[in-house]
């Protein structure tokens, strides 16, 4: 076992682990994990782009009232307030990091003279964006610049394990409530199939979503869940893990896996089709393909139940196909590989589980409820997207909060001793596991009871099964980690059990339909919403 020591420790390499690498001082010792290649990250996959208030017609206060319109009553004002106002200044810091954003041609622009698009919810042109590859310009940006930072230390192909509190050997209280602040974590080495202790100041879990809980994503591989498992096993609280978000529009096809179709496509024009060629989307509300998300989501959902269809159409071919081309080259590229030409013909899409609203609870510092560990990103509930995350917040909120945990933990820096020690690794009790498809089969069986039980509609019934299923499926994973040693896909399975449960409990707690969450028991709003916050110890985890 090997000891590693950082003053930061950083869990996850996308838009939020990397922001803030780069915002703290260059006199920090910084680490940064990555589960597989720091471009594995779902920022990379990010086709959209970034919200932000960019252009004189618009308002922050417009941004804002959007913002609570699509949270359906449980945003945070202040988290909201915070990510909005500091929006400008995280584009032009992008910029100045070499993001290369598209400029404006002959649409509407802002004060930059880059080309702005609008998405569902959005009252205003305000998405900044590279074509439709947002993700990959921002996360080459980031890493490129990661790269030149002497500092830096990066790790790729590493998975944390859990987290490393003081004093956590003399410690008897199950709920880890009297034990310290946060001083490491155990990470294992994926290639060398060995377990390292590494210690720090500081950790910062950054390690995304966990929409891969569901049959169908959106998402790449790595979005397990890991920090919102690890945090919760540390002794964090949890809010709002109802709230999944279903992208409406991923492409249907064998061959397209996780291939998103970006909400950019309808701010443009697009439009859902039905199989004969019908829109439907007026039917369910008056902004029709530009509502939010969940209301296009459940409309995309109700159709294809309705009709008994594999799948829905959305078609932008009216547009001019230079138009296309140039707006939205990678998804004309990917459907042209598979024998759709988008400037013709309609794109067969679906819905899938695409982003973890809810996560754990932080501060407006990205502070948890554990001392010295903090949440950035899709791993943390900052309050900012309530019931219903509105398009293109998401990577805003990863450079705003993670300059925010920059500067708060740089402002304590030298106020925090070094970790000088922690309990070592044991694996001598574990012996090989003979039977990796018990693992392959629990993955499946989870991700599949997810999908039918606790998807886009849900009912009491359905909670309750899935519930029952969870539990089982927990006891012989606890069983499997205690008696065989560790891999990369027992340590997903094992974070995504815990993911789900928070996700059934939660939505077991909440008794109307709200945002996202729409259960057919309790269709109506409550008078009074609130948060869900779940507490370790207080369910049997």
């Amino acid at each position: 076992m090997a000891i590693f020591r950082h003053d930061v420790l950083i869990i996850g390499s996308g838009a939020a682990g990397l922001t803030v690498a780069l915002k703290l001082p260059v006199d920090t010792d910084v680490a940064v994990l990555s589960k597989g290649k720091l471009n594995h990250a779902s920022t990379w996959y990010a086709q959209g782009g970034v919200a932000a208030v960019l252009d004189k017609t618009d308002s922050l206060e417009s941004h804002v009232k959007d913002t609570h319109i699509a949270g359906a009553g449980l945003c945070h004002d202040d988290a909201v307030r915070k990510t909005v106002e500091n929006g400008p200044d995280a584009i032009r810091w992008l910029i100045d990091l070499g993001v290369d954003f598209t400029k404006l041609d002959e649409g509407d622009g802002g004060e930059f003279g880059y080309h702005l698009t609008r998405e569902g919810g959005h009252s205003h042109r305000r998405i900044i964006h590279a074509a439709d590859a947002t993700g990959i310009a921002i996360s080459s940006a980031l890493i490129e610049n990661v790269h030149k930072r002497k500092n830096v230390t990066l790790y790729e192909d590493r998975i944390a394990v859990d987290l490393i509190r003081e004093d956590a050997d003399n410690q008897k209280a199950a709920d880890n409530s009297q034990q310290g602040r946060c001083i490491g974590a155990y990470v294992h080495n994926i290639e060398t199939d060995t377990t390292d202790v590494f210690l720090a100041k500081f950790v910062v879990l950054a390690a995304g979503g966990a929409s891969k809980a569901y049959l169908y994503t959106t998402n790449p591989d790595v979005a397990t869940g890991d920090g919102i498992a690890i945090a919760w096993r540390a002794g964090c609280r949890v809010a709002n893990m109802e709230f999944m978000q279903f992208h409406p529009t991923c492409l249907y096809h064998p061959k397209a896996k996780a291939s998103l179709v970006t909400e950019a496509i309808r701010g443009e024009g697009g439009r859902l089709l039905l199989p004969n060629g019908e829109r439907f989307m007026h039917r369910f509300d008056e902004r029709a393909e530009l509502a939010p998300r969940d209301v296009v989501a459940r409309a995309i959902d109700y159709e294809m139940k309705r009709l008994g269809a594999d799948c829905l159409y959305l078609d932008i071919s009216h547009r001019p196909a230079d138009f296309i081309i140039h707006h939205f080259p990678t998804v004309y590229a990917k459907c042209l590989q598979l024998g759709i030409d988008i400037t013709r013909d309609p794109m067969p899409i679906v819905p899938a589980a695409h982003y973890t609203c809810g996560g754990v609870i932080t501060d407006l510092n990205g502070q948890t409820d554990v001392p010295g560990l903090y949440a950035i990103g899709e791993t943390a509930s900052t309050g900012l997207h309530g019931a219903n995350r509105m398009a293109s917040n998401s990577l805003l909120e990863c450079f705003v909060f993670g300059e925010a945990a920059s500067q708060h933990m740089t402002s304590l820096m030298h106020s925090v001793a070094m970790p000088d020690k922690a309990q070592e690794w044991d694996e001598s009790q574990v012996t090989e596991a003979e039977e990796d498809v018990v693992i392959a089969h629990n993955w499946d069986e989870l991700r599949r009871f997810m999908w039918d039980y606790v998807g886009i509609v849900r009912t009491v019934k359905r909670l309750e099964r899935a519930w029952h299923r969870a539990d089982m499926l927990k006891k012989e994973i606890a069983e499997y980690y205690s008696n065989y040693k560790i891999s990369k896909d027992l340590l997903e399975l094992r974070n995504l059990v815990v993911i789900s449960e928070l996700i059934i409990r939660s939505a077991k707690a909440r008794k109307e339909s709200r945002g996202l969450h729409h259960v057919i028991d309790y269709p109506e709003l409550a008078d009074n919403p609130t948060d869900t916050i779940l507490v370790p110890g207080e369910i049997d985890d």
